[in-house]
């Protein structure tokens, strides 16, 4: 949730400051402020609303001035979206600023202690009371009137006041008494350090600098960083020292830009047959009649004594989780159990001697699921992890596994990361069938399968216009069904998921054959129902399930494989999709789903881009 943007240099910091609150709008976009430090003074800026529309505006009437700043685009937690709360937070002196991701758990009995010894506050923010609390070891660190020479004792402030907090924590720290110095601190919120010449960045995202730096460091959980124009240091609140790796970021400014496309959710989902294409490159084994992976870290022998998988994951990864189920229990005979992430690290789940845990999220950073990987190992399982994001936090400290490779994603509901999940999940069950008793026949089938799909999620976009169409017919129903059997009951859920993120319309995903068992109440002619009907095992018990629908006369559109003339007896609307093997069916269809959502939701006049209280990387539990 949230962003924030730091810069140290010898360029003006405001419109650095802005572009990065611009690529950083996706993981909020409530509010947004920035601190700019010149000529010994400190200055805040900040505004509700979105970037352009709110603190762009403010910064035009009122410019700030300086080389030296940090900036934040907020996704409320503690305190409604309201200018007073919205981020840069003086401490009591006002000599210090402070952003912050995250939430301070502790925060009303450090406010409760800091009220007590005259300390008053502006606004409803657990984060003004973090900067209180630096404020107050700083200035205790402070001997009479004279003025600290470095920023080390800042850092060390900084320091003293997180040994109190509970909670998680991205901050940037500045202070009038060091014009040149920027502090940054993690705990479960993620913050890179950008390295340039004579100039650094602090950064909860790297799209936010890489127009300015590939040059990065991931900062890890307790670690303090004191940055300068000229340098960086950090030490760990656990160790003193720290584990520093400078990585190279793999994508350009050029990839996090909308390019043609008007939304980026519309880019993403045309990005598909590419990033399909990039999730299988270099994996297919066709004279193995296997799929090979460099970074799984298990041996053969190692992955053919695993007994249990259990999946855990969020939000849309969940849904993803759930075909993956469905291809690692068919392909390789393996027991698999999917758990929300939040679920797996508060109930107890039991995991047996040879039990694998693993996790996906396009981030790297997602809370819950960072939470069920460290619970895991702390169990002393094996925890592999399903990730996009190259040098994230889930991605540096799973035992092994195995990167999507779809570039960067924008839009805050997900698109194109999760048909590269589902593909990364297709390869990862014919790799375990194969150590197991999967034919070479059946193997390679499915690797031609997954060969085959780039060219035809090509074929689905050219149905665009026709989708167009379709949503505007149906843009003003108030509630859909999604329903769908075996390989398409979970996309039935993600098609409902992305229809409800992004039009704000009431959705619900079923199985097909639940609806009898009670939500089958709620159809009437008002209702359409979406209907997953590829031409697979399940097909005819799918068709009677469809009729159910028919005889109450809800509205169907139905999406079918190529060729089946009998969907077009019964179903209001039809979109065709191409053939292929029915473990691959829920990457087909995803796309059209993806495109219906879309188009309906610009019909309604919603923001695709930035729906209504979601945040792109839920970084908070």
């Amino acid at each position: 949730m949230c962003g924030i943007i730091g810069y140290v240099g010898k360029k003006s910091a405001s419109p650095i400051l802005l572009e990065g609150l611009r690529r950083l709008e996706y993981r909020g976009y409530d509010s947004a402020g920035v601190a700019v430090l010149g000529n010994a003074t400190l200055v805040v800026r900040k505004k509700l609303g979105k970037i352009d529309e709110g603190i762009a505006r403010l910064l035009k009437a009122e410019p700030v001035h300086g080389s030296l700043g940090i900036a934040h685009t907020r996704w409320a937690t503690h305190g409604a979206p309201a200018d007073k709360n919205s981020h840069p937070h003086f401490d009591q002196s006002e000599k210090i600023a402070v952003v912050h991701n995250g939430v301070i758990e502790n925060y009303d009995s450090l406010k409760q202690k800091l009220l007590a010894t005259g300390h008053k506050f502006k606004s409803d923010t657990d984060t003004e009371v973090l900067a209180h609390l630096i404020g107050e070891h700083y200035h205790k660190r402070k001997t009479g009137n004279r003025k600290p020479e470095t920023g080390n004792e800042l850092a060390a402030a900084v320091s003293d006041a997180l040994r109190e907090v509970i909670g998680t924590y991205g901050l940037a720290v500045i202070c009038t008494d060091f014009p040149d110095t920027i502090i940054g601190a993690r705990r479960g919120s993620p913050l890179i350090i950008g390295i340039g010449k004579g100039e650094h960045f602090l950064a909860s995202d790297a799209n936010a600098i890489v127009a300015h730096t590939k040059k990065v460091v991931y900062l890890n959980d307790y670690d303090v960083a004191t940055i300068t124009p000229e340098r960086f240091e950090v030490s760990n609140l656990g160790t003193d020292t720290a584990n520093v790796q400078i990585s190279n970021l793999e994508f350009s400014h050029e990839d996090v830009g909308r390019g043609k496309f008007a939304h980026f959710m519309l880019k993403e989902i045309f990005e598909q047959p590419q990033t399909v294409a990039n999730a299988l490159r270099g994996r297919l084994d066709f004279e193995g009649a296997t799929a090979k992976f460099g970074g799984l870290n298990m041996t053969a022998a190692e992955l053919r004594h695993v007994d249990r998988i259990v999946i855990a994951a969020s939000g849309t990864s969940w849904h993803a989780a759930l075909v993956g189920e469905y291809l690692i229990e068919e392909l390789a005979q393996i027991p698999v159990e999917v758990e929300f992430a939040h679920e797996f690290c508060y109930r107890n789940c039991p995991l047996e001697k040879n039990t694998v845990l693993l996790v996906l999220s396009q981030s790297g950073e997602t809370a819950d699921t960072l939470a069920a990987l460290r619970e895991a190992k702390r169990r002393g399982h094996r925890a592999l992890a399903i990730v996009n994001v190259v040098g994230s936090t889930i991605a540096r400290e799973s035992d092994g596994g195995i990167y999507m490779h779809a570039g960067p994603e924008i839009g805050v509901a997900s698109t194109k990361a999760f048909v590269s999940t589902i593909t990364v999940l297709s390869l990862l069950a014919v790799h375990l069938g194969r150590l197991r008793q999967l034919s070479a026949n059946r193997a390679t089938e499915i690797l031609r399968g997954l060969e085959a799909l780039p060219k035809q999620l090509e074929k689905i976009l050219a149905q665009n216009d026709a989708l167009n169409k379709l949503a505007k017919k149906y843009a003003k129903a108030e509630d859909f069904f999604f329903l769908g059997r075996g390989y398409s009951f979970p996309i039935a859920l993600e098609g409902a998921l992305k229809l409800k993120e992004i039009s704000y319309i009431h959705a619900e995903g079923y199985s097909a054959a639940e609806m009898k068992h009670g939500p089958i109440a709620l159809i009437d002619a008002k209702t359409p129902t979406v209907f997953l009907v590829p031409q697979d095992a399940m097909y005819d018990k799918t068709m009677a399930n469809l009729a159910m629908i028919r005889a109450r006369k809800g509205p169907i559109i139905a999406l079918a494989t190529e060729g089946d003339k009998q969907i077009k007896k019964v179903a209001d609307d039809v979109i065709y999709l191409p053939k292929t093997l029915e473990p691959l069916n829920p990457i087909l269809a995803s796309v059209p789903l993806q495109l219906f959502a879309y188009h309906i939701a610009l019909a309604r006049g919603c923001d695709v881009d930035k729906p209504r209280n979601l945040a792109k990387s839920v970084t908070v539990q």
